[in-house]
């Protein structure tokens, strides 16, 4: 069968791998236990650890639930790397597993996010990965409830609407003992040519650099993010995403026709290297994305980035454990689902939980800590 031509992108090229009815079946069942294993995990799973859990410590609320999604995120680079064969191949700086970072990258297309959980499985920071994203998203059906129980930061993308929920929301990070990898996005949207071109015409009107293969960074958020969590972070993550053989769509990679190689650049900088004040801030940054255009030129002309091969394959045994635990998991929720009255009662009743603290944007606070709170109003009223 030929390439399908609804998927020919913006930059020009065909796909890299043609687009056959054996890789529409199976990306779509790729795509349908995906969406299973979501569901089932989040009804199962996160009313009692983000919800129930949450009451007596946030921090083991937040603990539990990276456990079980990290299981599910899981199979997305499993998806990537071991069925639809895209070699995604790591350079710059090697870094170590575990630490607490603030993560910059660029935005090339829909799907750069999810590469990030590549490079997060093998340091073992899957579960803890947290994203600023748009508002909308938030609204998605099954999805935003995923993104609301795992803590991420939605904006308007208006400062002044998004300030002082943004900073609200960041000083919850700030317990050492959470691990995280907050992930930001400074362009604020995708690249695209014409975006590009929108970019380039504001920079050489304000005299800022003319950037080709990225967007002009937005500082505010980054240094927002910079400022509350500062005293509780391990370092700052530079990444740089450039793709072989195109940019890839959500369905690509579903179908596995793209990308044939997905190249991750990392720089790790230590916060003493980054200034303090806002100005000083969005100056590093600015030039830090200067930095990653260079990079990509190069990229783009050489096919690679320099100092390949800092992480190693996935291995292949942990992650089919994975895979068969949760398939499993997820084959015994649609049992019952069928079969148990009882069941279906619970999972109507978690999707109206799940639902409801969403949309409200419900937060528990530990039972502790309310308590400790009343005693110490009671105290000084006493006085």
């Amino acid at each position: 069968m030929e390439a399908h031509k609804s998927f020919k992108s913006n930059d020009g090229p065909p796909s890299h791998r043609q687009l056959t009815l054996i890789r529409i079946v199976r990306g779509l069942l790729c795509l349908l236990i995906l969406l299973l294993t979501a569901f089932m995990m989040l009804v199962c799973c996160s009313p009692f650890t983000a919800i129930v859990i949450r009451f007596f410590s946030i921090h083991y609320s937040r603990k539990a639930t990276s456990f079980c999604f990290g299981a599910w995120l899981a199979l997305w680079p499993f998806l990537f790397e071991k069925i639809n064969k895209t070699r995604v191949i790591f350079s710059g700086e090697p870094v170590p597993p575990r630490e607490r970072v603030l993560l910059i990258a660029n935005h090339r297309t829909e799907v750069d996010w999810m590469y990030l959980w590549d490079l997060a499985l093998r340091k073992g920071s899957l579960g803890y990965i947290k994203y600023v994203l748009k508002s909308s998203l938030m609204k998605l059906p099954v999805f935003g409830w995923s993104f609301h129980i795992l803590d991420f930061i939605s904006v308007e993308r208006k400062w002044e609407v998004d300030a002082s929920k943004m900073r609200q929301m960041l000083s919850t990070f700030t317990d050492p003992r959470d691990a995280m990898w907050l992930a930001v996005f400074p362009e604020g949207t995708d690249y695209t040519e014409q975006k590009c071109m929108r970019s380039q015409k504001y920079a050489a009107e304000k005299g800022l650099p003319v950037l080709k293969n990225v967007l002009l960074p937005k500082t505010k958020g980054f240094h927002a993010c910079l400022d509350t969590l500062r005293n509780s972070l391990d370092a700052v993550y530079d990444v740089t995403i450039g793709y072989r053989h195109r940019c890839p769509t959500l369905m690509d990679n579903v179908y596995g026709v793209d990308p044939s190689e997905v190249h991750i650049h990392i720089r790790r900088i230590p916060l003493t290297k980054i200034p303090i004040s806002e100005d000083e801030t969005a100056a590093w940054l600015m030039n830090t994305f200067e930095l990653k255009d260079h990079l990509l030129s190069d990229f783009n002309a050489k096919g690679h980035f320099p100092c390949q091969g800092t992480e190693g394959d996935l291995p292949i045994v942990k992650c089919l454990v994975n895979v068969i635990v949760v398939i499993s998991l997820t084959s015994l929720g649609v049992f019952l689902l069928f079969f148990s009255v009882w069941f279906r009662v619970y999972v109507t009743l978690a999707c109206a939980c799940l639902s409801t603290v969403t949309y409200f944007n419900i937060r528990p606070s530990p039972v502790t800590g309310i308590v400790k709170e009343m005693f110490s109003r009671s105290n000084q009223s006493c006085e």
